[in-house]
């Protein structure tokens, strides 16, 4: 008979990141958009592999992600002093239980600013 160890607690926690998608065929972005910005909630062992996930996942939906800026937990924030509300905790909860990417707003960019250079 072997001692089984319990479980470890996960070492998961969430993170808010900030991803600029730029155009890709089938993105679901309106047409006359040059990009758009998505507010994700990750689930990782540390904001790298949440990053990594996030950017595993977009791909997967026919997007095309070009940078991702990083906020920290929420523990993190809170020192930061950035105020969160209900419903965004309550995101971030669920990234957490489900291990998921939650990407909680779709913001499109129009204009020069996404339109790549010649």
């Amino acid at each position: 008979m072997t001692d089984r160890k319990p479980r470890k607690p996960s070492r998961q926690q969430v993170f808010t990141l900030l991803v600029q998608i730029g155009r890709k065929d089938g993105d679901g972005l309106p047409a006359d958009a040059t990009g758009a910005a998505l507010m994700c909630y990750a689930s990782g062992v540390d904001e790298a592999e949440a990053v990594r996930e996030t950017v595993a996942i977009l791909k997967q939906a026919d997007t095309a992600p070009l940078d991702v800026t990083g906020y920290g937990t929420l523990a993190e924030r809170e020192a930061a002093g950035h105020d969160i509300g209900d419903e965004e905790r309550g995101l971030m909860d669920r990234a957490l239980a489900e291990n998921a990417v939650i990407v909680a707003q779709v913001t499109p960019f129009f204009g020069e600013a996404g339109a790549a250079a010649d």
